[in-house]
């Protein structure tokens, strides 16, 4: 079966928030005194997690990414992750982690053939990463980093480019990486951070974060990408790894979007920018058919905006005000 979308779009990439918990306070992501997390009853449980993820997958879904908040806060993340890596259909499991927790998951993780991770990592330099953070986790962070490098598994750094924090570890980054078969990605920033910062226009754009890398490295190559992909890929000649750039402000990838979300507490949001067009939480839990449950996402997905600036219309004074840790990254 296939999923399709209202603009003929193939829907098979499921981005999974089991949390809206983290344990960093990122600037970008939250406000220094949190936000106010949603009580335990209001989140599916793990085997609502399962439950959801498996009628997903018989309809069509076949790549499964778990987000937060931040994954590895949730204790009993591992029970959802071994019965997806036993679900028939599913080809591609991965996890986006801010890497300071998975320490002593990373064996268990590599025996379920769980290999795709992407780290959060903001800057390679200490004292900046403490403050993007607000919290002194940096040692723990890079020794996993380095540990899920060196043990095999399929490692990508998202780093977000933020005005007047972190541009000057853009270069220093790649220096870092160039030795490992790592690809960083560097993205825009969003203006959704607790609603204390809004912006139209923004200074680091994709065009910008490329212009500023080829003043160092203008020996770069571009790379064929997958039709969906929202990363623009490049290496660099003779890094071992590549770099990419996610115009997630600009949002030059709608066109081929293959992805929904399902949020901690079980909304369904078809863009990252438009409002949820469903809530599977009191669903799953009345019915115990799937039935109800397929029709809440199909009707979702036949009514998906063609691209996130139409999805942010639908909402626009307030689009913003969410934090990122609740929508699911």
């Amino acid at each position: 079966m296939a999923l399709i979308d209202n603009h003929g779009r193939q829907i098979n990439y499921l981005r999974l928030a089991v949390t809206d918990r983290c344990n960093l306070r990122c600037n970008y992501c939250m406000p220094s005194e949190g936000i106010d997390f949603v009580k335990n009853d209001k989140l599916l449980s793990i085997s609502e997690l399962e439950k959801v993820s498996k009628i997903l997958v018989g309809l069509g879904i076949d790549k499964i990414r778990i987000t937060g908040g931040e994954p590895f806060v949730r204790k009993d993340l591992m029970v959802l992750l071994r019965s997806l890596s036993q679900t028939e259909g599913l080809n591609d499991i991965s996890v986006t982690t801010n890497a300071t927790l998975i320490g002593p998951h990373i064996d268990s993780l590599k025996e379920m053939g769980i290999k795709n991770i992407n780290v959060s990592l903001d800057s390679i330099n200490r004292e900046t990463f403490e403050r993007i953070t607000r919290r002194k986790q940096f040692d723990t962070v890079h020794n996993n980093l380095i540990r899920l490098i060196t043990e095999g598994f399929n490692v990508r750094i998202n780093f977000i480019v933020l005005d007047g924090q972190n541009e000057q570890d853009i270069i220093p980054i790649l220096d870092v990486m160039k030795h490992h078969n790592v690809s960083v990605r560097f993205l825009e920033e969003m203006p959704f951070n607790g609603g204390s910062k809004n912006f139209s226009t923004i200074k680091w754009n994709y065009k910008a974060i490329l212009e500023h890398i080829g003043k160092t490295y203008p020996d770069f190559e571009k790379l064929e990408s997958p039709k969906t992909s929202t990363s623009i890929n490049y290496r660099i000649k003779g890094h071992q790894g590549t770099f990419g750039i996610i115009p997630s402000f600009s949002r030059t990838f709608c066109g081929s979007c293959n992805r929904l979300r399902v949020t901690a507490t079980g909304d369904v949001i078809t863009c990252l920018y438009g409002k949820p067009k469903a809530n599977l939480r009191e669903i799953v839990r009345e019915h115990s058919s799937s039935e109800k449950v397929e029709e809440a996402i199909i009707t979702a997905i036949g009514n998906r905006a063609k691209t996130g600036f139409d999805a942010q219309k639908e909402h626009d004074s307030t689009v913003f005000d969410n934090s990122m840790t609740s929508i699911g990254g």
